[in-house]
């Protein structure tokens, strides 16, 4: 019976990864024979799970039927935090919301109040909701920090006292948690549902507060030996003297990340640059708000937000060509909250590119702009539920063993 329960919550996650798979398809990716899938999947039918969705495009011959999860069958708490503002979302099993996304302001610096605020938002939203919780499969949560996804510690955030986050906020909520990087997240989503979908080797590059780095390699999510890779905010990479958020000076993160270019707006405005931006709608007491009007400046045309934009993205192009240097990857994608810029950031980052990549190692990597955009964080998060759907089982089986 245990055994027959863990080859189904692995039918149901190549279900949710893939959408939609054959009998041969499932086989093959839960390494099982074809008669145990087609009992599987007749079972996860009758229980109302899973569902045929007619059949596959003709190869020749007969044609296979197709099988997908019902979008209703069960739902996934999925939280995107950075540091200083978090998002909160019900999603489907289609990755669609089913309730709007929550944002709130909930600043992680020196804050020890942040752990119990987050767990009381994560249940309020989950009670509004009316899905009661054994309709829901985990809660993700994307963070910035020195994570460590395996232990479900936070180095740089949200410190509990005796217990981990994960720990702590599964308590409180009573489901299980997973958590990773910020970043992380966002090129798993990439990896899973986006631009890096079909892609061996590909940089995700998260553009936000700071500049982060998802990387994926041999068609893998790489975490490096302590879950910490991918810093790519502080490479040193300027003389310029100004203090890092990480204690440290000249990293890339003080010439690139959102906050600097909100800085350098309101600078020039107040040294007479001409703009159709004005002070009030660059308020350093909303940065969020503050982001969204230079990026809608800059569609509109205002020279002055595209140069700063641009400025913000010839020194990521920078730092990208080391990566080119180091990884050669097959292609480069930005995403995150900075993406919503869209392809403002393409022609500085390949001009960097032009200027400080040796011509054989870039020519044939790509610049992408993210179709997931502000969303992705939210989907790697809950990405990441699923990504553990079946080792829950795993670790429930494991521990009932012992118990004989």
């Amino acid at each position: 019976m245990e055994r027959s329960l863990l080859y189904k919550r692995r039918i149901v996650k190549h279900l949710y990864f893939s959408n939609m798979l054959s009998c041969a398809d499932l086989s093959d990716k839960i390494h099982k024979s074809i008669p145990l899938t087609t009992k599987m999947l007749s079972k996860l039918m009758e229980e109302g799970t899973v569902t045929e969705t007619g059949y596959a495009a003709s190869t020749g011959g007969r044609r296979p039927v197709m099988y997908s999860l019902k979008e209703d069958v069960m739902y996934v708490v999925s939280v995107a935090m950075d540091q200083l503002v978090t998002q909160i979302a019900i999603l489907d099993m289609q990755n669609r919301n089913v309730t709007n996304t929550e944002l709130f302001e909930l600043p992680l610096t020196k804050n020890p109040d942040a752990p119990t605020a987050l767990a009381e938002k994560i249940n309020e939203i989950i009670l509004r909701s009316g899905i009661p919780k054994n309709k829901i499969a985990g809660i993700g949560i994307g963070m910035p920090g020195f994570v460590n996804s395996v232990k479900g510690i936070n180095y740089t955030f949200l410190e509990t006292e005796g217990v981990t986050i994960s720990q702590y906020i599964s308590t409180k909520v009573k489901l299980p948690v997973y958590i990773d990087n910020d970043s992380r997240l966002i090129a798993l989503a990439e990896l899973k549902f986006g631009a890096a979908r079909q892609r061996k080797n590909a940089l995700v590059i998260n553009v936000g507060w700071g500049v982060g780095l998802g990387m994926i390699l041999e068609g893998e999510l790489f975490r490096g030996h302590d879950g910490f890779a991918g810093e790519f905010s502080h490479i040193p990479l300027f003389l310029n003297n100004k203090l890092c958020s990480c204690g440290k000076s000249g990293c890339l993160e003080t010439e690139t990340s959102l906050l600097v270019v909100i800085e350098k707006a309101r600078n020039g405005l107040k040294g007479g640059k001409l703009s159709m931006l004005n002070e009030q709608e660059l308020s350093a007491n909303n940065p969020e708000k503050a982001f969204i009007n230079i990026v809608a400046a800059a569609g509109k045309g205002d020279k002055f937000a595209v140069e700063i934009l641009s400025e913000a993205g010839y020194n990521i192009g920078r730092g990208v060509a080391i990566l080119i240097h180091l990884l050669n990857p097959e292609v480069v994608i930005l995403s995150g909250r900075g993406s919503t810029a869209g392809k403002i950031w393409q022609a500085p980052i390949q001009q960097a590119l032009n200027e400080h990549c040796i011509p054989r190692l870039s020519v044939n990597t790509e610049i992408e702009v993210s179709v997931l955009g502000y969303n992705a964080e939210l989907t790697g998060a809950a990405a990441l539920v699923m990504e553990n759907y079946e080792r829950e089982e795993i670790k429930n089986l494991i521990y009932e063993n012992r118990m004989y």
